[in-house]
Order: structure tokens, then C-alpha cells, then sequence
């Protein structure tokens, strides 16, 4: 066998026995999903929506806190620098009657639902009438006013929801939240531009918010009317 023809044939076996370079394998790209125009930022607005209508009910909640506060506060100066000008055992008494008719035209109410403020006036009224039975009669009338104010509170959400029957994602405020008009606009009766509008307002124009959905908010004045209003159409007096 000639030499040549062994050299050729050493070079070919090593040739198929050598590693074979691996090319790497390619990188994915991501996949661009088509989204619809606009879609994000009205999402977003949504949630804007909804934190600013969290964060006005925060603060009236607040406001109700530090006024309470203050209210105990100013019994307890008056309890300890034992004024003379105190409750007789008559005004406790009649008080506490006048609290507990506002709250019995609530319970009266044939299928209406239970409110923060009349859960409230309830529990405040039964803590005048202990207050009384201790002869606290000062004491048992300033909890017989606060059950009397929350009664009306409660009357004024009532009164606003029997406008209309609840909207689904309707979320009602622990508290009725005082709004005024930041510009002229239409309080319509339902939560949409498309719905009927039941009544205008003006720039400054006081309101009262009981519950929201999306970005309408359901109001009512002191008149008695009531409906949904946009949120950019209040704001916090």
C-alpha cells in the first residue's frame, strides 16, 4: 500500500472523529401583542378616579373624627369646671324622646337598607339613656343631639338612594361627604352622559355624596333633588 494513500486516509478519519463547532441557538423576541388605542391610559384614569374618591371620603371621615373630638372635649372642660348651667333631668328626657322619634321613622321605613350614620345614632342613643339613668342629665342630652344629627344624616342618605334603585359597582361612603360645585353642570339620573339630566348647579353650589360608581358620584342638595354628578364637576369645600 502506498504511503500516500495511507496519509490521505489518516487525514479523512480525523477529520470525521473532530468536534463540530455549535452554533448558538437564537435569541427569542419578544412578541408584540396588539393593544387597542388608548386602552392604558383609561385605565389608569379609572384608578385615578377611584383613589381621589377614597381619598375625599378619608378626609371627611377625618374631619368627623376631629369634630367629635373636639365636642368631648369641650364636655369634659365643662364637666370638670362644674359650670351651673347643666342639663335639667326634663331637656335629657326630651331629647332623648326627639332622638328617638328621628330614629323610628328610619326603622319604620319599609325596606330600607341600614346606614353607617343610623347604626351610629342607634348605639349613641342607647348611651344617653345610660347617661340618664346615672343622672348625667348633660351628658344624655349632648348624646341624644349627636344620635339626632346622625338620624338627619341618615334620612339624607336614604332619601338620595330612593331616587334610584342601587347601580352595580355602586360603593356607598361611611360618611355622607360635603361637596360643593366647581363649575356649572348637570346632575343627571343616571351615572352617564347619555342618561336624563334632572337638574343644573352652579360654581359653589353645596352638595352631599353618598356613594360612587366609577366617576360618577350620587348627590343631593338641601332641597331635597338629587342624582349623579361627574367627579371633575365637585370638589372638597
Amino acid at each position: 500500500m502506498r504511503p500516500g494513500f495511507l496519509i490521505l486516509s489518516g487525514t479523512l478519519l480525523l477529520a470525521a472523529c473532530a468536534p463540530k463547532k455549535v452554533e448558538p441557538a437564537p435569541t427569542p423576541q419578544p412578541v408584540s401583542r396588539p393593544t387597542r388605542p388608548g386602552a392604558a391610559p383609561a385605565d389608569l384614569e379609572r384608578r385615578i378616579a377611584r383613589l381621589e374618591l377614597s381619598l375625599m371620603e378619608k378626609e371627611a371621615q377625618v374631619e368627623e373624627l376631629q369634630e367629635r373630638l373636639d365636642n368631648t372635649r369641650q364636655e369634659v372642660v365643662r364637666a370638670m369646671a362644674k359650670l351651673q348651667t347643666l342639663a335639667t333631668r326634663a331637656e335629657a328626657a326630651s331629647g332623648i324622646a326627639e332622638a328617638e322619634v328621628a330614629l323610628q321613622t328610619l326603622r319604620t321605613a319599609p325596606g330600607q337598607p341600614a346606614t353607617p350614620e343610623g347604626t351610629q345614632a342607634t348605639r349613641l342613643l342607647k348611651e344617653s339613656s345610660t347617661e340618664f339613668d346615672k343622672a348625667n342629665y348633660g351628658g344624655a342630652l349632648y348624646l341624644a343631639n349627636q344620635a339626632k344629627t346622625l338620624a338627619g344624616a341618615a334620612r339624607g342618605r336614604l332619601s338620595a338612594g330612593e331616587r334610584g334603585a342601587q347601580r352595580p359597582g355602586e360603593t356607598a361612603f361611611a360618611l355622607p361627604i360635603r361637596l360643593v360645585a366647581s363649575g356649572r353642570g348637570n346632575v343627571r339620573a343616571a351615572p352617564g352622559t347619555g342618561s336624563r339630566i334632572e337638574f343644573g348647579v352652579e360654581p359653589g353650589e353645596a352638595l352631599i355624596g353618598y356613594s360612587y360608581v366609577d366617576e360618577w358620584i350620587r348627590i343631593g342638595d338641601d332641597s331635597g333633588r338629587g342624582g349623579w354628578i361627574f367627579r371633575s364637576l365637585v370638589t372638597r369645600p
